[in-house]
């Protein structure tokens, strides 16, 4: 096992960063709890889910060496975060009324930044994925109008969770970072821009999961809508092996995670304790080994929806089924829709 961690994280320095995000998500989440702080809000009971997301989600996002910068990346990615939960909580209620599906169409904005803001670097990236994030959380909470009070004091409480671990951390970490857009072009069309051609594949595998929700009443569909968000790579090849070791990963994480499932109304500690480990590995393997983040993610997401009561086994497997559809989705626009190639030496010159 310690030849195996030695060459998954060779100098411990993201089993450092999987602790450090760990913490900050306790820490977010336990102040999110607090009466002082609860108090008065409308959708207190929401605080500690969005201030722990918001934090956990901006601690695996940032990826700097020097501590200031990585401070202010945190601040910048979890106020990114509350942006996009509060886009949520003002649009949503508006667009429920309308039709069935939507609530997710706000989800769609999320997925086109999450490839679009690519252009802008790794913040751009940790941005474009921290305004879907706060979107989902939000619709995971059923928040509105009068809730965006509470959004705005989760972005601080998961700002000042985020930032006090980075900290204290210090030189100890040295942060692996996220593989980049290589020399790549839409085919036929070099005039358009990698990025845009990526927030586009995922915002048209978003609707297309939202009109198969209207017309065949898929039970979670924001599952399927995030899996092909984050299947999208910066080629076709590069989805096309995001999405087989997305599945890979979900296929061994959700069984092992349904196994666990007896100890929930036992010893949830038990669950949370895994659930924590799991996001250690999820952190080592990120980004070299997508297939075992994956799986540790699907494991830490059924674990603790039963550490939070919820043992029904059919939803849990439709969370993961409508995963893997969305991942194929995400594939399919990634092959079909301004697909991404590599530029060949002569076009280059």
């Amino acid at each position: 096992m310690m030849d195996w961690l030695e060459r998954l994280d060779p100098g411990v320095h993201r089993r450092i960063k999987g602790l450090r995000l760990v913490t900050a998500f306790g820490l977010a989440a336990m102040a999110g709890r607090m009466p002082e702080v609860v108090n008065g809000l409308d959708a207190g009971q929401s605080l500690s889910v969005l201030a722990g997301g918001f934090a956990l989600w901006a601690s695996v996002s940032e990826v700097r060496s020097m501590r200031s910068d990585s401070s202010r990346d945190l601040l910048l990615l979890c106020m990114a975060a509350a942006v996009g939960a509060a886009s949520y909580a003002l649009v949503a209620p508006g667009l429920a009324a309308m039709s069935v599906a939507g609530p997710e169409l706000v989800l769609v904005t999320g997925a086109f930044s999450t490839g679009y803001l690519r252009r802008y670097g790794i913040l751009g990236t940790g941005l474009g994925s921290q305004i879907y994030i706060g979107q989902l959380l939000a619709y995971g909470s059923n928040l509105g109008p009068g809730d965006v009070w509470t959004i705005a004091i989760a972005g601080l409480i998961a700002a000042v969770a985020a930032i006090v671990p980075r900290v204290l951390s210090g030189p100890a970490e040295r942060p692996a970072l996220a593989p980049t857009i290589g020399q790549v072009q839409v085919a036929g069309l070099s005039d358009v821009r990698p990025e845009l051609a990526m927030g586009l594949q995922a915002a048209t595998a978003a609707l297309l999961i939202i009109w198969l929700t209207s017309h065949f009443g898929l039970q979670e569909p924001a599952w399927g809508i995030t899996a092909c968000t984050y299947v999208i790579a910066g080629s076709a090849a590069g989805t096309m092996d995001r999405v087989r070791r997305r599945i890979l990963g979900t296929a061994i994480g959700v069984p092992l995670g349904l196994a666990c499932l007896p100890l929930a109304p036992h010893a949830p500690l038990l669950l949370w304790l895994a659930a924590a480990a799991a996001m250690v590995v999820y952190a080592m393997a990120l980004p070299e080994r997508y297939d075992i983040a994956c799986g540790a993610f699907a494991f830490t997401l059924v674990v603790t929806l039963a550490a939070t009561g919820e043992h029904s086994v059919p939803l849990l497997f439709a969370r993961a089924w409508e995963t893997v559809l969305g991942g194929t989705l995400g594939l399919l626009a990634a092959l079909l829709l301004l697909p991404l190639r590599p530029i060949a030496p002569s076009a280059e010159q």
